[in-house]
């Protein structure tokens, strides 16, 4: 019998394969395929580029051996970040993925590996995880089906990565409270609203303005924690009531927020010592 779908299963950094095999196990029906890839654990602290190979060479075969067989795609933090590099080189297979799931996926960079490479300068996997790599993922997500999932334990992050650094444009996207960043690969809620967006349930997209695509842009800027912005101070007003907000960390890091009318945080970032100038130009710009 053929499958109804195969299931890819990815695990992240520092991990193993079991948990995420477990949680493909459970979302499977009696005739998905589950392929689940056990990375070395060491090579998840070095480089990205050869885990991509190792998942690419390993899908590159399944997908071979059943070429009418349609995919649903899972990954868990770096998982996630080694299929969005898979996706970018097959676009060919895009129009047989059903679906794209990321839990806890630093998609802008995350914010730890930044502080160890502030240089870019090559400090192992943390060169790789501190990347942004939306401008990957945005073609992608515009053609594939997509759903993100992050967790918050402390009004921000999940204890690991921010919030903010899994949001993708046109993705749709869901915070669960009191969720920590390992949690994500097993916890029932996470299940249940698996299950809920493969039967077609919609959950929403993350709140996207002019303002927010434009501050992505700017050099350095890093995904931040919520938690500055109770500081902020409004720099500027938009006519539609949107607001930009600006705070400087004790350390010296410029955020910089953007509120909607209500005074709800819709984005946060910042730019360390490096970059300060970057942001001040890209603010008299505008």
């Amino acid at each position: 019998m053929s499958p109804d779908f195969i299931l890819f299963a990815q695990h992240g950094w520092a991990d193993n394969h079991q948990t995420m095999l477990a949680l493909a196990q459970k979302l499977a029906t009696e005739t998905t395929m589950v392929i689940a890839p056990r990375l070395n654990y060491a090579l998840t602290w070095l480089r990205l580029a050869p885990l991509v190979e190792t998942v690419d060479r390993l899908a590159t075969q399944a997908i071979a051996d059943n070429p009418e067989v349609p995919l649903r795609i899972m990954g868990h933090s770096m998982g996630g970040l080694i299929w969005l590099e898979v996706l970018s080189r097959h676009p060919d297979w895009w129009p047989r993925v059903h679906s794209l799931v990321l839990l806890a996926v630093p998609v802008g960079g995350a914010h730890l590996a930044r502080l160890i490479d502030p240089l870019g300068l090559g400090v192992g996997i943390a060169a790789d995880l501190g990347r942004n790599h939306r401008p990957t993922a945005i073609p992608i997500v515009a053609t594939i089906k997509t759903l993100i999932l992050a967790g918050d334990i402390d009004g921000g992050s999940d204890g690991t990565i921010t919030i903010e650094s899994t949001k993708i444009p046109r993705a749709q996207f869901s915070v669960l409270e009191g969720l920590s960043h390992p949690v994500l690969r097993y916890h029932p809620r996470v299940i249940e609203m698996i299950r809920g967006f493969w039967a077609g349930d919609h959950l929403g997209f993350a709140p996207t303005h002019p303002l927010i695509e434009y501050l992505r842009q700017v050099p350095g800027m890093t995904d931040a924690h919520y938690r500055g912005f109770k500081h902020s101070v409004v720099y500027r007003t938009e006519q539609d009531g949107v607001s930009m907000r600006r705070w400087r960390h004790p350390l010296g890091l410029d955020h910089i927020f953007v509120a909607s009318p209500q005074g709800d945080c819709l984005y946060g970032g910042y730019v360390g010592w490096l970059h300060r100038r970057c942001l001040a130009r890209a603010l008299v710009a505008l």
